[in-house]
């Protein structure tokens, strides 16, 4: 069974599309390509499905480096920005707490250890 992979610090609803999708969505509109992703496949080299998969399908996490192919390829770079300072020693302490907590919903959930195999029903 596939495991979702959830972050502490980074998070979005189960069904939802990654954020990021939205935010490449309203550039290729504003570039007047949304209407057509075979030109947006030509200028970035990322498949028209792949495109389609986040526009209108399924696709919910796209890789970084095909978002960062239509961005660049539309003339946009990426930006960090620091939003606030981080105790670094409290947020160990929290990161641990909660991958402490998924461990536990875990077991809970299969039965089983970090680790070992699920037990034999006898």
């Amino acid at each position: 069974m596939a495991e979702i992979r959830m972050y502490r610090t980074y998070r979005w609803l189960k069904k939802e599309k990654n954020p990021v999708i939205g935010k490449i969505q309203t550039i290729v509109q504003e570039e007047g390509l949304y209407k057509n992703m075979t030109m947006l496949h030509e200028i970035s080299g990322v498949s028209v499905g792949a495109l389609n998969g986040w526009f209108f399908g399924d696709t919910v996490n796209p890789q970084h480096g095909t978002i960062m192919a239509v961005l660049t390829s539309l003339g946009y770079e990426e930006q960090f920005v620091k939003q606030r300072d981080v105790d670094v020693e409290k947020e160990r302490k929290a990161g641990q707490l909660w991958l402490d907590q998924r461990a536990k919903e875990r077991e809970k959930a299969t039965g089983k250890t970090n680790g070992q195999k699920k037990p034999r029903k006898k």
